[in-house]
């Protein structure tokens, strides 16, 4: 059976993903922000290894400020993610976390969403 180019880059990136999982591990006050990427928009948490549970998550997709724009550009619905996420985080005092960008390259959408965080006082 021969395989589609989406089977195998979805394979390669989840190989990519559980490489640097080996090495990444949040905890309460240093937590893992992980990052999702849909064709929609992107999804990222703030996630309590030793608990397994999440702190807090946003989607870009359910922004209200993304939803009023006739036109939302994914890059700058991602930043905008990306603030919401160190406003909530800043909410639960959390400032220091570990970014862990899923297996995919830091680049566009990842790296507008890690700028945002960044831009709403996150530190990693």
């Amino acid at each position: 059976m021969k395989r589609s180019t989406n089977q195998i880059k979805s394979k390669l990136r989840a190989v990519r993903h559980a490489r640097v999982r080996a090495r990444v591990i949040g905890s309460a006050d240093c937590p893992r922000l992980s990052v999702f990427r849909s064709l929609r928009g992107v999804v990222a948490q703030l996630i309590d290894d030793k608990k397994g549970g999440t702190l807090c998550y946003v989607d870009s997709s359910k922004l209200a400020a993304v939803k009023s724009e006739k036109y939302s550009a994914k890059i700058s619905a991602s930043y905008e993610a990306g603030k919401k996420l160190a406003e909530l985080a800043q909410a639960k005092k959390i400032k220091k976390v570990v970014f862990d960008r899923g297996g995919y390259r830091y680049h566009g959408r990842v790296a507008a969403l890690a700028e945002g965080a960044r831009a709403g006082g996150l530190e990693f």
